[in-house]
Order: structure tokens, then sequence, then C-alpha cells
């Protein structure tokens, strides 16, 4: 059998893959769980039987960042079957059950506002820009859990510096892929689609932030934001805007799609702080994905450990702006 590599073909051609979980793995999680009830478990629906794995192809020539932690990283199969992806559902296990079928290719993103070039690139130019990077990012969501993920990728500051933004801009707005008849599920959240999500200009640039085109040595499967997304190490989950297809530099603070929903549990920074609690959860502890017992409880670091963004932030307050 013929297997092509990334690096062989476009991203148009490539084939997908279909990967199930099989039952010896969902025995041997259902024995994790133990004396807890199933159906009320966090990871119940991660244990299910067969939820559809995603389309991937490998990536090569990958280089090693500076910027990754030395921390043992999490289990694909928990960063795959249980994780947040509004737009094929509302539970932890939806999105690897619901977007099999969702199709990547072909692909572009368009990028303009206060720009003076604006672009649309197509994926492939997506995957060229610079060179790819592995970067192994700690990644917390306001819920409490938290994984070492190593996404791939370069710095968004490369894109950005294509299209040139003028001196106007002052915030970057990002949009995600939304079709109702692909993604119908997204109805059940409540939220209003396509998904919107936005930074300040001088936080898009800093280099951890990540324009990300795959994880584990391979493209980004469906579920966790294929073919390309942002990862913004040092912000709650929801903040990086998975499956984009618009750019936008602005001049005002654009809305955002759970900012909008839930301003006190969502803020626009939404910075990793264990000290500003959410109005239904403490921030002091986190739980990590893949470790003993379902997940080592540990405790959650400022900026998630990325003290090098804290001068953005300098002279702000952080309860205020949280």
């Amino acid at each position: 059998m013929l297997i092509k590599k990334a690096g062989d073909i476009p991203h148009s051609e490539v084939t997908p893959r279909r990967v199930y979980m099989n039952r010896r793995k969902f025995l041997v999680g259902a024995a994790l769980v133990g004396a807890t009830p199933f159906a009320a478990h966090p990871l119940a629906g991660w244990l299910s039987p067969a939820p559809v794995l995603a389309d991937a192809a490998k990536l090569e020539n990958l280089l090693k960042s500076p910027y990754s932690t030395r921390e043992p990283q999490t289990p694909y199969k928990y960063v795959t079957t249980f994780n947040n992806f509004s737009e094929f559902g509302a539970d932890k296990s939806d999105p690897s059950k619901n977007a099999g079928k969702f199709q990547t290719s072909p692909w572009s993103v368009a990028v303009g506002g206060e720009v003076d070039k604006p672009r649309t690139f197509t994926m492939d130019e997506i995957l060229k820009l610079a060179p790819l990077e592995e970067r192994v990012y700690r990644h917390r969501c306001v819920e409490g859990w938290s994984i070492v993920v190593p996404w791939i990728g370069y710095s968004f500051s490369a894109l950005a510096k294509l299209v040139q933004p003028t001196s106007k801009a002052r915030f970057v707005a990002f949009q995600s892929f939304y079709d109702p008849k692909v993604m119908p599920f997204g109805k059940s959240t409540g939220l209003d689609f396509p998904y919107t999500e936005g930074l300040r200009l001088d936080e898009a640039m800093h280099p951890l932030a990540l324009l990300c085109v795959g994880m584990y040595g391979e493209s980004l499967p469906n579920q966790d934001g294929a073919p390309v997304r942002m990862v913004i190490p040092w912000k709650y989950g929801f903040k990086s805007v998975k499956s984009l297809v618009q750019i936008r530099f602005v001049t005002r603070q654009p809305s955002t799609t759970w900012n909008a929903a839930n301003p006190p549990e969502y803020g626009f920074y939404a910075n990793v702080n264990p000290t500003v609690p959410n109005p239904r959860y403490s921030q002091a502890m986190e739980r990590r994905l893949g470790g003993p017992f379902l997940g080592e409880r540990i405790n959650t670091l400022m900026f998630n450990g990325y003290d090098q963004v804290a001068g953005l932030y300098a002279g702000m307050d952080l309860r205020k702006n949280y």
C-alpha cells in the first residue's frame, strides 16, 4: 500500500482516514471510572464506544520550538475525544462523534480590514508561509480541565506581516466556518454562529500566539479545528478559535461569541488567572487530563505559566479586565 506524506501532495488531495475507538479502550476507560455514576461522570461521553476520530495527514520537517514545555503530553485520545467545538454539539464527546464528515478541502482564509495588502490565502499557501514548528503548549479551559499538546504551526505574526496592518489597526477579529446544514448540532448550544473571537493587536503579534495547522505530528483532526485554527496558550481555551475562514484587522474591540452570550463568565481578555474565579468555577486548581484517576489535580499558574506575556498587561486591572 502506497502512503503519501503531507509534503508530497497538496492539501486539496489528502485522502481521509477514519479511526475508531475499539472495545478494549472502552473497557479500560470504564474500569477507571470505578464507583462514579457513569452517566454523571465528566468523561462519560469520551468513554462512549466508537466516536469517530477525524482525518489527518503526516506533517514533516518540523522545527522544535524554544517555547515548548517539557511537561508530559496528554494522550492523543483525550485531546481528540474530549474537547469543545460548539458547532458540533455542546457535550465534550460531541465533536468527535459529529465532525467526521466535515469537509475541509478546498479551504481558504480571507484576511482584510485595516491592512495595506488584503489577501485570501489557500490552505496550501498557509502551510508554506513559514517553517512549521512543533510547540508543546499547556492549554486550560474555564471548566478546570487542562491538557499539554504538541501543536504544529508558526507565530500568527508571520501571516500578519504579509498583509501589513495599518496604523489604525488595534484589534484582530477572527471568524470560524459555519454552515447549519453541516453543523446542525450547534443549535442545541444556544450560541449565535458563526463563532467569533478577538485579540488586541499586540496580543496577536506576540510570538506565542500560534496559527496552528496540526498536532501530534499530523494535520488537525476535524474535531480539533481543522484545517487551521488559533492557539493562545496563556488564555482560556475558548479564545483559541477553530476552523478559521476570516481574519480582520479592526479599530475597535470586536464582539466575541462567548463574551456576548455570557459576559460574567467569559471576558474578552480571558487570561488564565487563578485569583479570579469564574462565577461557577474556582480557577485556582485544574485537572490535567490523562493523569492517574482521570486526571491529576494541580495548581493553576498565572497566564498558564507563560510569564513572557505579562508585559502586555502592565498597569491593567486584571480583575476588571478578565
